[in-house]
């Protein structure tokens, strides 16, 4: 799937997650970032609030997210 940032510098993550409703809240968003469900670019990413940016892959549970302009 993709998200478009329309117009907007960068998302963050946790702000991704509940907008797409990977996370039932946003206290479940932390949670799922801190125990490191989340990867960004390949890579398990644990800041919260890790600013995404056009062209940035985020994957959680069977979700990959595409980040757009």
């Amino acid at each position: 799937m993709t998200f478009n940032l329309n117009g907007a510098e960068y998302i963050e993550l946790i702000k991704l997650l509940k907008l797409l409703h990977i996370s039932e809240s946003g206290g479940h968003a932390k949670m799922i970032v801190e125990e490191g469900e989340v990867q960004l670019n390949g890579q398990v990413e644990y800041r919260k609030r890790a600013k995404l940016r056009p062209g940035d892959i985020v994957k959680a549970f069977d979700n990959e997210i595409i980040i757009n302009e």
